[in-house]
């Protein structure tokens, strides 16, 4: 710390030139941290789904419906707790720039293999007695202001009713919460009750369930009942593919693409076009400032010393850019409405950011630390 003010001095040596740099790493890293947030949210979304749950859904695709009929025969299966099924709803309240997701399910069942959800006993008893029942998580009854008893009707964009109408009309019975931050922050959807959707759709319709979800006694035995699950129906007309919750939801969201590869890809670009512009920075300082390390060195700084003096300005030019960037990142994240997925500037972010900190000071002020700790005084002081 005894060598701060000198570093400190060198680095606004060139005031205009160094709040240009800086303000170029700030916004640099500001994008940075928004798409590694990104990247952050699609690795951590699945982190905390629950290890002892098995999705079985057609072996062609998870768009393909499964007959209602397999559920008993998963259930008998040794290894299983409890068997649900869930129907992707794809409704639209209001207009669509408002979407979020809804699931047709059995409510006896759901929160057997969803212990994670929290309701009031009462508004479990109406949700499975309800009919056209429907149960809202907190965060989305929030975001639209419903409460019990209110009327949401959707449109579904993939469902139609028997009597050709899309609009389906729902009755809020319940608002259930999360059993702790991971769970609360994603109750974000609604879940409906089989009733009427089974009831109110086309004949050819009936009967068939979307993927079935699966809650095993013993999470270790995932993969042993997962094997038994697909061999009970190979060579049928509803063959299977079984996964862990985890690995069904990561297929899910790589449907649309691998989001990760595609936000580092784009870091990577930014680092890229950084790493010039700061280089060619350091460089020019260090060149303008010659005769002046070579007076350092005559008033007894070592060679070594030198280096690191030049690469700690590197370091504290890009940790301050770096450090404003990411607070602006944070701050943005945090700020977001409640809308919106959890996106969040997190730790995994941060530590990206400052491995990134470390290995940019490294990279453009290694060169000319290495030209300043070879230098020679004499060429220093007559200019050669």
């Amino acid at each position: 710390m005894k060598y701060f003010q000198l570093i400190w001095t060198a680095l606004f040596r060139k005031k205009l030139r160094t709040l240009f740099t800086l303000l170029s790493l700030s916004a640099a890293f500001l994008l940075i941290g928004l798409l590694q947030a990104v990247t952050s949210l699609f690795a951590g979304s699945v982190d905390f789904l629950g290890a002892d749950r098995l999705i079985v859904q057609a072996r062609t695709s998870f768009t393909q419906s499964l007959p209602m009929r397999m559920l008993p025969q998963i259930e008998m299966l040794p290894g299983i707790s409890r068997v649900n099924h869930s129907q992707f709803f794809g409704g639209q309240f209001q207009d669509s720039r408002q979407p979020f997701p809804q699931f047709v399910v059995n409510p006896q069942r759901l929160f057997d293999t969803y212990p994670e959800w929290v309701i009031d006993k009462d508004q479990r008893a109406n949700f499975i007695s309800t009919q056209d029942g429907a149960i809202v998580g907190r965060l989305l009854a929030e975001r639209f202001g419903w409460k019990v008893g209110d009327i949401v009707p959707l449109n579904s964009f993939i469902w139609l009713k028997a009597d050709g109408s899309r609009v389906w009309e729902w009755r809020v019975v319940g608002i259930f919460d999360g059993k702790n931050q991971e769970w609360k922050d994603r109750t974000q959807l609604m879940y409906l009750n089989y009733g009427q959707f089974e009831e109110a759709r086309p004949l050819r319709a009936k009967g068939l369930a979307g993927v079935f979800v699966v809650r095993l006694k013993h999470p270790e035995d995932s993969q042993r009942v997962s094997d038994m699950i697909d061999a009970k129906f190979e060579n049928s007309v509803d063959e299977t593919k079984t996964q862990n919750e985890q690995e069904f939801q990561l297929g899910f969201i790589k449907q649309f693409g691998d989001i990760g590869f595609m936000m580092n890809l784009i870091s990577a670009a930014v680092i890229f076009t950084i790493l010039i512009l700061t280089g060619y920075t350091m460089s020019q300082a260090v060149r303008e400032r010659i005769p002046e390390l070579a007076v350092l060195k005559c008033l007894g700084f070592t060679d070594n010393l030198v280096l690191w003096l030049v690469l700690a300005e590197a370091l504290l030019l890009c940790a301050i850019g770096a450090g404003i960037g990411m607070g602006l990142s944070t701050m943005l994240t945090t700020a977001l409405p409640a809308e919106f997925p959890p996106l969040r500037t997190d730790g995994r972010v941060w530590l990206f950011a400052a491995t990134t900190v470390v290995g940019l000071a490294l990279a453009v002020g290694l060169p000319p630390a290495l030209r300043a700790k070879r230098l020679k005084i004499v060429d220093a002081l007559a200019g050669r």
